[in-house]
C-alpha cells in the first residue's frame, strides 16, 4: 500500500518528476544548442547534395558518437548512403508527325540510357487538352511504373515547368521510361524518337545510430525525424534567402538526437532501438524510403516519427498530436503512459491536409507498421496555420525551446512500455 501510494504522489507531483533523470539529460539549454546548431545560417537550408546538408550530418553523427551509440548493422559509420540516379537528356532526335522533338519541348522520367519509342501502338499515350486537369491527369503517371508518352497542350505551360523540375530530379534506379511532350499535337499519327542520357550518381546520406535490446534484440522502435530542408531560395520579405528549417525539421531531428542520449543514459529498452535522421523528405521522401527497404517490417513494433514540434499547438503547452491516431493502438498506449501528468497527446486535428501520409512515417506505414508522426505544427488553412512554414523566416527564434524540452520528455516517457517489451501496437492497415 506504501508503495503504491508513493508511485502515485510522485506522478501527480509536476510534469514528469516520476523520472528525476531526465530533467537532467533532457534540459532546455541541451534542446537549444542542437536546434540553433541545425538551424543557423551556416547549414545554408540543408538544401539536398548542398554542403549545408553534408555538414548537418556531420553534426548529428557527431552527437549520436558523443551519446555512445552504435552503428546500425554491418555499417562502418553513423552514415547509412545509398546512390540515387540522375538521368540528363545528352542527345534527342525525332519527331511527332512533322514537329521536331527536342530537349526544350520535352520532359523525361527515367534511369535509362537510352529511350527509343517509334510506334504509337507500342507505348501507353497520355493526352492532356487546354481545359484538362493537369494534375489529375500527369501526376498519376508519374507516380506510376508503366512506359508512357504524354502529350500536354502549351496551355499549361506553368505546370509542365514545375513537371520538369520534379522529374528531373536524380531518383532511384527505375524499369520503366515517361516522356512528357509540350504539344499543339494532341492526336498524331506517327512517332519517332530517339534519347541518349547521360547518367550521373548522386549520393545521399541518412544519419542512424543504434542501442541493441536485450530480451527482445530482434524487435525493433524507430524514431525518426528529418534532417533536410530547402536550401538557399528566393529572398523572402525581410530579404532572407537562407531556408533555415528551424522547425521543419531541425525541431524533430533534435529530439530524435536528445532521445538517443536518453535513452543510452538509462539503458532501460528490452526491444531495440533505432535512431535516424532521414535525408531528402522535402525532396520525395528517398531516405525514409531507402532506409525502410534495409528492414524487415515484420521487426518493427513502432515508428516515432517527430515533426514540426518547435511551436505550441492547437491547445497550447503540453500537448501534441498523433497522425493516423485511429489506424493502430499506439495513441492510446501514449496517452495511457501520460495519465496524471499536464502533458497530453490528441489524435490529429487536420484529417484533410492526409498528413499520415505526407512525412517519413509513411513508407514504414505502408508496410503494415504502426508509424505515426508526433507533432505540434498547426496545419490550418490560413491565417491559422503556421505563419512560418516553408518560408525563410522558420528561424530558431521563433520556437518555443521550454516547450519543445517538454514534447521530447513526453515522447521518451510515453512510448517506455514499448521500448520495454510490455506494450505492442496494433498493425497498421497495409496498403496494396
Amino acid at each position: 500500500m506504501k508503495k503504491t501510494f508513493l508511485a502515485l504522489s510522485i506522478l501527480y507531483t509536476g510534469l514528469f518528476s516520476c523520472t528525476p533523470k531526465i530533467g537532467s539529460i533532457i534540459t532546455v539549454s541541451e534542446v537549444a544548442r542542437v536546434e540553433r546548431t541545425l538551424s543557423a545560417d551556416d547549414m545554408e537550408g540543408r538544401g539536398i547534395y548542398s554542403p549545408g546538408l553534408e555538414k548537418a550530418a556531420n553534426f548529428i553523427a557527431s552527437e549520436f558518437g558523443a551519446s555512445g551509440l552504435e552503428y546500425f548493422g554491418d555499417n562502418t559509420s553513423y552514415m547509412q548512403s545509398f546512390a540515387m540516379l540522375l538521368a540528363t537528356p545528352a542527345e534527342v532526335s525525332g519527331t511527332l508527325d512533322k514537329e521536331a522533338l527536342s530537349p526544350s519541348n520535352l520532359v523525361v522520367n527515367s534511369t535509362s540510357e537510352t529511350i527509343e519509342i517509334n510506334s504509337l501502338s507500342e507505348i501507353d499515350v497520355v493526352k492532356v487538352p487546354k481545359d484538362a486537369d493537369f494534375n489529375q491527369l500527369v501526376f498519376p503517371v508519374l507516380r506510376g511504373e508503366k512506359n508512357a508518352l504524354v502529350l500536354i497542350d502549351p496551355s499549361h505551360a506553368a505546370n509542365y515547368a514545375r513537371l520538369g523540375r520534379i522529374a528531373g530530379r536524380a531518383k532511384f534506379p527505375i524499369a520503366h521510361s515517361q516522356v512528357f511532350v509540350m504539344t499543339e499535337t494532341l492526336d498524331p499519327s506517327s512517332v519517332s524518337l530517339k534519347i541518349t542520357n547521360k547518367i550521373t550518381e548522386q549520393e545521399l546520406k541518412n544519419v542512424v545510430g543504434v542501442i541493441p535490446g536485450k530480451s527482445l534484440k530482434d524487435e525493433y522502435v524507430v524514431f525518426g525525424a528529418h534532417y533536410d530542408h530547402l536550401g538557399i531560395g528566393r529572398p523572402d520579405a525581410s530579404q532572407d534567402s537562407i531556408y533555415n528549417g528551424a522547425n521543419d525539421d531541425a525541431a524533430g531531428t533534435t529530439a530524435v538526437m536528445m532521445l538517443g542520449k536518453y535513452f543510452n543514459k538509462i539503458k532501460d529498452n528490452e526491444r531495440t532501438l533505432i535512431f535516424v535522421a532521414f535525408t531528402a523528405e522535402e525532396s520525395g521522401g528517398f531516405g525514409s524510403t531507402y532506409f525502410s527497404q534495409q528492414l524487415d517490417p515484420d521487426k518493427v513494433v513502432a515508428m516515432f516519427n517527430i515533426e514540426m514540434i518547435g511551436t505550441e499547438s492547437k491547445w497550447g503547452t503540453n500537448s501534441a498530436y498523433i497522425t493516423g491516431f485511429e489506424k493502430s493502438s499506439m495513441g492510446e498506449i501514449l496517452q495511457k503512459n501520460l495519465e496524471g501528468s499536464k502533458f497530453h497527446f490528441e489524435p490529429d486535428p487536420y484529417p484533410k491536409q492526409n498528413l499520415f501520409y505526407r512525412s517519413d512515417n509513411r513508407t514504414l506505414a505502408a508496410l503494415g507498421v504502426p508509424a505515426h508522426t508526433i507533432s505540434t505544427s498547426k496545419m490550418d488553412e490560413a491565417p491559422n496555420n503556421e505563419p512560418n512554414y516553408h518560408k525563410a523566416s522558420d528561424e530558431f527564434e521563433t520556437l518555443d525551446m521550454e516547450n519543445m524540452t517538454e514534447v521530447i520528455k513526453a515522447i521518451a516517457l510515453s512510448s517506455q512500455s514499448i521500448i520495454s517489451g510490455k506494450d505492442r501496437p496494433t498493425r497498421v492497415e497495409k496498403l496494396d
